[in-house]
């Protein structure tokens, strides 16, 4: 086989199987990326520790699909300017690596749109910045358990006429939020925990050194993937939603009277 028909296959079969986009970028994929990359799941959360892997993951999977599906847009979200940036960056330097094999209409610190009409749209978690976006085919919500609820529940309408997928993609931050209440009470999500101990990158001592310094609290959130309670809370989670009894008679009727 030419070297011509090598590299027309090649290409195909990464167009076709975003495991071997990802090596064709020099990435091997853990076996959790991998089943991420070939999952048809529409909700995706992804509590994964720090340096675990799931931003470039994540930015592999979103420039799959902007080369690969017409017209699409992906729309990348994150708490500050400084954080979506940084996801879009990946994006960016997988595209460059690429060789640009779509070419660009534009290319600016936040943008890129391609020839074949898709574009990747990096934006701040402020809810100003987002409203006017439609027909999102992709919606990606990075560092998630920081970004504000009113946010997350103003932007999922953006994927009811195009029955876009939705990925989030933190690690916790306390049990509170919407990350924290789709990953604990939700069962429309494909869930992916992955924890410090499970990324062969991390090393033990690594680990064991972080936990003694920053001690057993800090560790479980950041390494641990596990909801902590905020320190300084008065009383925890489960006691607050213990407190509500659909038992409970309440005081009053419909018709304002006391029930007796």
């Amino acid at each position: 086989m030419n070297d011509i028909r090598k590299a027309f296959f090649a290409d195909l079969a990464a167009s076709v199987d975003p495991v071997t986009f990802a090596r064709s970028l020099g990435i091997d994929p853990d076996s959790w990326q991998r089943d991420l990359l070939l999952s048809a799941d529409p909700r995706i959360i992804l509590n994964c520790a720090r340096q675990s892997g799931k931003s470039t993951i994540t930015a592999v999977l979103a420039l799959h699909h902007a080369l690969n599906n017409f017209a699409s847009l992906v729309l990348i979200l994150s708490p500050s300017q400084r954080q979506s940036s940084e996801l879009f960056k990946k994006v960016m330097g997988f595209y460059v690596d690429l060789g640009r094999p779509i070419v660009s209409e534009t290319e600016t610190a936040l943008t890129l749109q391609l020839t074949n009409k898709s574009r990747i749209v990096s934006l701040p978690g402020k809810e100003k910045t987002v409203r006017g976006y439609s027909g999102v085919s992709l919606l990606i919500i990075d560092e998630a358990a920081q970004v504000d609820d009113d946010l997350y529940y103003s932007v999922r309408p953006m994927l009811a006429v195009s029955q876009g997928r939705l990925i989030l993609l933190s690690t916790p931050f306390g049990r509170r939020g919407f990350f924290f209440k789709e990953w604990s009470e939700s069962k429309a999500w494909k869930k992916i925990k992955i924890t410090a101990w499970e990324c062969p990158r991390i090393a033990p001592e690594f680990l064991e050194e972080e936990r003694l310094a920053f001690g057993e609290w800090w560790f479980r959130q950041e390494f641990e993937c596990e909801f902590s309670e905020n320190l300084n809370s008065v009383f925890t989670y489960d006691e607050i939603m213990g407190a509500f009894d659909d038992d409970v008679k309440p005081l009053f009727d419909k018709n304002g009277g006391l029930n007796l």
